[in-house]
């Protein structure tokens, strides 16, 4: 996009940002550490749990119709649990990236608009 502004005007503008600097630096490679910690054991537990159950389903007939409480079996409990096991990860990460990953983000955040002497779009958070 050309600058619009009439001839003489020329604007300050602050030196471009390495990102790839920044993709290297000590507190995002942190960032990315935290990040990859928690999600990928989380991720194949997850993946674990749910193969498990679609494998139960197909072919432990017997085992899934086991019944719990009056016309509830097993299977209907193992699935409940998969939605349950689904809203539990997500409140858990939510905490966890409250707590150890968005206070890093900040900071890497507010050392780029220093850079660019700038706010990013968003505000404070």
């Amino acid at each position: 996009m050309p600058d619009e502004r009439p001839p003489g005007q020329e604007s300050a503008q602050a030196p471009p940002i390495d990102y790839i600097a920044v993709q290297e630096s000590p507190e995002f490679t942190e960032l990315k550490r935290r990040f990859r910690r928690f999600v990928f054991p989380v991720s194949v537990a997850f993946f674990v749990w749910f193969i498990g159950y679609v494998l139960l389903a197909a072919y432990a007939h017997d085992f899934m119709a086991t019944p719990v409480f009056g016309n509830v079996n097993l299977g209907i409990v193992l699935g409940l649990g998969q939605f349950v096991t689904t809203f539990a990860i997500t409140m858990i990460y939510v905490k966890f990236a409250n707590k150890r990953l968005d206070p890093l983000s900040v900071d890497i955040r507010a050392d780029l608009e220093e850079r660019a002497g700038t706010a990013a779009p968003g505000g404070d958070r």
